[in-house]
């Protein structure tokens, strides 16, 4: 493996981190309704735990309300409740085989609490930004301790390796700043 290698695969590798930090994002809501604010929610299915949309289709009925329609009958209490324990604050209601989920009004405390995931969920990606770098920088170290490279090359990628992981890391704070700013704009 050479040192360009290094690079493109941990390119790679911390857009993989930017993406996955997105998606977490989804999840967090802001004062709009968002069906794929259900996916980490799991229900028992015959013994096994599911994610909800595998068990149910999920649509929003308006910009508040989420509609989950569950595909077997007897599973619509087992849905209301997997959602219900949640740590999503929600309160499902059921309406025949429709569940209907309102999503709460934003209070000022909840607000400041969902920052604050935004901002952990933040710090996670960085992490992870950072550990590729290590392991980047260490695969480079022992490109040179075994001779495949120079230690000149070790310096120039140690560099560039930097400033992948600067562009990255300044992409996480604006995407953190923007999903602030939506959840004190609702």
């Amino acid at each position: 493996m050479s040192i360009a290698d290094i690079k493109t695969n941990l390119e790679n590798k911390m857009d993989q981190s930017i993406a996955a930090f997105k998606n977490n994002l989804t999840k967090v809501r802001t004062g709009r309704a968002n069906p794929a604010l259900l996916d980490t929610v799991q229900v028992d299915y015959y013994g096994s735990m599911l994610p909800l949309s595998q068990v149910a289709n999920l649509s929003l009925i308006d910009a508040r309300t989420i509609s989950v329609q569950p595909w077997e009958k007897g599973m619509g209490a087992k849905i209301e409740k997997a959602i219900r324990e949640s740590d999503l604050g929600l309160n499902p209601s059921s309406m025949g085989d429709l569940i209907r989920v309102p999503m709460p009004a934003m209070t000022e405390e909840r607000r400041r609490e969902l920052t604050k995931v935004v901002r952990s969920e933040g710090e996670a990606a960085k992490i992870a930004v950072r550990n590729l770098r290590r392991d980047a920088n260490e695969a480079v170290k022992k490109l040179v301790k075994d001779k495949l490279a120079s230690e000149d090359d070790q310096k120039r990628s140690e560099a560039d390796v930097q400033k992948l992981t600067d562009k990255h890391i300044a992409e996480v704070d604006k995407l953190v700043a923007s999903k602030e700013q939506d959840i004190m704009a609702v």
